[in-house]
């Protein structure tokens, strides 16, 4: 690090000692570090700050809205570049549906532009603040994954600058190796500076959803299986306290566009103020609801919270529909300001395996039973169909993913560790993948395995964007520590 530091005294005003340190968390609240940080409002500023970082022999991490979990977004040996400042949305054709947008524009802009015009963006993950560098860089999912693929599917072309500064433009005619390498590729090949995406056409701003109780896993998986031909979208919330006869319980959701013949509102419902998120819940400020919700993370009363959801499910009934803005279905971890802050001090941490189909379907239940016999078991469950697609590092294949939510204990983490080492394991004896805006967990030989052929593809790859291995999160250093040894040794040549 102090070799680090007196590269820094000696380059351009761009790459400075005494750039602002910050201290910088991922999502879950539980990793965080001390980072000097750089925030350039244009592209050529960006092209500037990279080479010159790495002509100076710097690691330099790329950050958008910090929405990645873990430690994706975080740079204490180095330097962090926060590309939030390149947000404009340089064009948006409605007749076309493509838009081409700076990567620090966030989703929530990008909807808001398109869709008084009767567009959606076809790929939304749960929260409307990611950066569209970000959502590429981990070519993000959503609730339709097992219909519309991950985000990188709606692509066109994209403009990365590289760790010597230069721009290269890929699409899956030019230059489709990085093309298909860089989406999903955790900002380790170069900085997203221009997208183009094809967004989608709807012709209504509400979507019909259907509420369905379920009583055990092999109850869910046979619902999917029913419901994903005609559905647009479909997800599942999973009791992970409930055990025996019961285990997997929980409630599916099921959404379907409106044709504009469906909706008696469909004009008036694509207006922006139709898809506000109430500030209120039963007259109460959801700003402050997280304070709430601090009362119940414990075993005790988050088992009685999933308890009371799920028996509410069940009274509501199978036929239970209701319309529902298009921002209310797609947004649920915004529904409630600054949730997060319920599991502070210590934060949470998020595990999402993903498992090939039939495996999954015994995979899953293993897992929650060995959570459960940890006594770690997990305050949030959440099942989706996937596809397969064709980027190098995807998590995406002809199977499921589950994700789970877990607070930190009073012993750091220790316990839920060791348990998830070993429900780990399981998946990765299935074939499994994993999601790197997510991870917080994960341990290089643990990647190694899951991506294994790949990573030597995309490694050699990053050898000719970036020989001297610049481009660096903590995540990488943690998951891939001797690929990119072998990488960072021409920076002492």
């Amino acid at each position: 690090m102090a070799a680090e530091m007196v590269a820094m005294q000696t380059s351009s005003a761009l790459v400075r000692t005494d750039a602002p340190l910050r201290v910088l968390d991922g999502f879950g609240g539980s990793m965080r570090a001390a980072c000097r940080t750089l925030s350039p409002r244009t592209s050529e500023e960006l092209s500037q700050m990279l080479a010159r970082a790495n002509d100076a022999g710097l690691s330099i991490a790329l950050r958008g809205s910090g929405r990645s979990y873990g430690d994706a977004a975080l740079g204490s040996d180095g330097l962090v570049i926060d590309a939030r400042g390149l947000n404009q949305i340089l064009s948006w054709d409605p007749v076309s549906g493509v838009a081409e947008v700076e990567a620090g524009v966030q989703l929530a802009d990008l909807w808001k532009r398109a869709l008084p015009d009767g567009y959606w963006p076809a790929v939304v993950p749960g929260t409307m603040f990611p950066t569209m560098g970000g959502m590429a860089a981990m070519n993000v999912h959503g609730k339709n994954q097992f219909k519309a693929g991950v985000f990188g599917e709606h692509v066109l072309w994209f403009d990365l600058i590289t760790a010597n500064g230069s721009t290269v433009r890929a699409s899956r005619e030019r230059n489709p190796e990085l093309f298909h390498a860089a989406l999903g590729g955790a900002g380790l090949l170069g900085a997203f500076a221009r997208i183009a995406l094809k967004l989608k056409p709807v012709e209504s701003g509400r979507m019909k959803v259907g509420s369905i109780p379920v009583s055990s896993f092999a109850e869910q998986f046979a619902l999917f299986d029913e419901l994903r031909e005609g559905a647009d979208y479909l997800v599942s919330w999973i009791d992970c306290f409930a055990s025996g006869a019961t285990l997997g319980r929980g409630q599916i959701h099921v959404a379907h566009h409106l044709h504009a013949n469906d909706d008696p509102r469909a004009v008036e419902s694509l207006r922006l103020e139709e898809q506000t998120l109430p500030a209120h819940i039963l007259g109460f400020p959801k700003s402050q609801l997280w304070r709430v919700m601090q009362l119940f993370t414990n075993d005790f009363a988050w088992r009685s919270v999933c308890l009371a959801k799920y028996l509410a499910a069940r009274l509501a009934g199978r036929k239970h529909t209701y319309l529902q803005s298009h921002a209310a279905f797609a947004f649920l971890l915004d529904y409630v300001p600054d949730w997060r802050r319920a599991y502070d001090p210590r934060g949470f941490l998020q595990h999402q395996l993903f498992v090939p189909d039939p495996a999954a379907r015994t995979v899953f239940p293993e897992v929650l039973r060995l959570l459960q016999k940890h006594g770690t078991p997990s305050y949030l469950g959440v099942l989706k169909r996937h596809k397969a697609d064709p980027f190098l590092l995807s998590h995406g294949f002809d199977g499921w993913s589950l994700a789970m939510d877990f607070p930190i204990g009073r012993d750091g983490g220790a316990r839920l560790r060791a348990a998830a080492r070993e429900v780990t394991q399981l998946a990765l004896g299935a074939g499994g993948k994993f999601y790197l805006a997510k991870d917080q967990l994960l341990e290089p030989a643990q990647i190694e395995r899951a991506y294994g052929a790949k990573l030597d593809e995309f490694f050699a790859l990053k050898a000719k964007v970036d020989p001297r291995g610049t481009l660096q999160s903590d995540q990488a250093r943690r998951l891939f520590p001797e690929r990119l040894r072998a990488l960072t040794s021409a920076r002492a040549k």
